[in-house]
């Protein structure tokens, strides 16, 4: 029976993702032959052809896209190993690392994590940024949830699950008015009134721009913000009318600097908790999706 060296198929890995066998020497620090005779002793415990060579670049075998398969399978289950005994081990100190998109409320997530975040024996370590980014860290198993307002496709290569913890209708607000006055008539009104929307990146953008598109309307458009934590600024500051989930300006539609005009029913905004497939899942993350359901 032919016996897999680890150490082998780790820098088939590396080859194979690059491409380049020199470069991925340098990256290694090993000499390009001491690779090479690495990567050829593989393909003899394995009886067949894992690259073909041609202009100095390596190309993999139809043998070897299945073998680089199995590879990117075994080191992620290493990593994830690693991982949870790292988190598992006595003493150690429970760590919870939470992402979340930049479109995401500030207010949706406090309140989503205010439960763990007095929790005495835990450590929550909770980071920003792009969806695909932050996709990206929990996949090196960097980050054991990732909080967004969009769900993500599951397919065979990720094993994403999207996990749906609030929705609620989104909201026409606005500082409150002088004096008596009118009534604000939605979508008719916002010919003339300025408004401040989400970028183009949130679902609920997305939906507004279709409903003034069936309506016929071309709303007036004063600014349009990527970040909630802005959007809640410019509501504040704003003369016109700003299009928000109302969980963004909560406190502020407590203290009456805002009020509501519109709740428009026909757009939600959707908050979602996005988990990878793990044999050995961090407990706490189930505790965080049975909080937001």
């Amino acid at each position: 029976m032919a016996f897999l060296n680890y150490h082998h198929l780790r820098y088939f890995r590396a080859v194979a993702n690059d491409g380049n066998l020199t470069r991925v020497a340098s990256r290694l620090r090993v000499s390009q032959s001491a690779l090479s005779m690495q990567i050829r002793s593989l393909e003899r415990s394995l009886g067949r052809d894992l690259f073909t060579r041609t202009h100095r670049r390596l190309h993999l075998t139809e043998t070897g896209r299945l073998v680089l398969e199995y590879a990117e399978t075994i080191f992620r289950a290493g990593d994830e190993l690693m991982t949870v005994l790292e988190r598992d081990a006595p003493g150690h100190r429970k760590v919870l690392s939470v992402g979340a998109v930049a479109t995401l409320s500030r207010n949706f997530q406090m309140e989503l994590l205010r439960p763990l975040v007095h929790q005495a024996d835990l450590q929550l370590v909770i980071r920003s940024g792009s969806l695909r980014d932050l996709l990206a860290q929990m996949a090196a198993h960097t980050l054991d949830v990732v909080l967004s307002n969009l769900a993500v496709k599951r397919d065979a290569d990720t094993g994403w699950h999207s996990h749906l913890l609030a929705e609620q209708p989104a909201s026409i607000v606005s500082k409150r008015p002088r004096g008596r006055a009118k009534r604000f008539r939605f979508p008719e009104d916002l010919k003339t009134t300025p408004i401040v929307l989400p970028s183009l990146d949130t679902s609920i953008r997305v939906a507004f721009d279709l409903l003034m598109e069936r309506a016929g309307i071309r709303p007036l458009i004063a600014a349009e913000v990527d970040d909630m934590a802005t959007l809640r600024l410019m509501a504040v500051e704003s003369e016109g009318v700003t299009l928000v989930p109302p969980v963004v300006v909560l406190r502020e539609l407590r203290d009456g600097a805002l009020v509501e005009r519109h709740r428009i029913r026909e757009i939600t905004e959707k908050f979602y908790a996005i988990t990878p497939t793990r044999r050995f899942p961090n407990e706490l993350v189930r505790k965080l999706v049975r909080i937001g359901a």
